[in-house]
């Protein structure tokens, strides 16, 4: 199988989920963030959605997008805080084939420059599921920036070494480590 070529970008179709009981698609700040960050990265929205948090829709629309073979990457901000009500992680964990923990540990490291032990309440989680990549982060505007910034989008670019996501998704140009 050939190795990606290190030194190329390689598109992605990425969905967005907003989840949130109070927001709507006129004030989605977080997910317009999200879409207008993955675009100028040279990505494509291939889809986009805000649900409330119920964790059996958003488990449906979810299987839906790690089902479509046109979806190579799931982001979803909000319901991942301890507020009650929120469910978003336990919507997604048990969808997840493979946790990728280090998202968590690197975004509560990140945040907690900012925000202090307050960080520690943050359940972001990153995991793949039928090669589709999700990532799940808090739904304030300086969490999605902070989030895609400095850990997403470097890890679906398959420029970034020693290695990176775009291996380990469906339909990409390879499924081996770029080394």
């Amino acid at each position: 199988m050939p190795k990606p070529d290190l030194n190329r970008f390689y598109p992605l179709n990425i969905a967005v989920l907003t989840v949130s009981d109070s927001r709507s698609c006129d004030n989605d700040s977080s997910g317009d963030l999200l879409s207008d960050s993955l675009v100028q990265a040279g990505h494509k929205l291939a889809a986009r959605s805000l649900l409330p948090n119920n964790k059996y829709t958003l488990r449906a629309l979810l299987s839906h997008w790690i089902a479509s073979s046109n979806i190579q990457v799931i982001l979803i901000n909000g319901g991942t805080g301890y507020a009650k009500g929120n469910c978003t992680i336990e919507a997604i964990t048990p969808l997840l084939d493979l946790q990728v923990p280090g998202f968590g540990e690197l975004f509560r490291q990140l945040s907690f420059s900012q925000l202090g032990s307050a960080a520690m309440q943050s359940a972001a989680v990153s995991g793949i599921a039928n090669d589709t990549l999700l990532f799940a982060m808090p739904g304030s505007g300086s969490a999605c920036t902070l989030a895609m910034q400095q850990l997403i989008l470097p890890q679906l670019d398959a420029q970034t070494g020693p290695c990176n996501f775009v291996a380990h998704i469906k339909n990409s140009p390879s499924k081996s480590c770029g080394g």
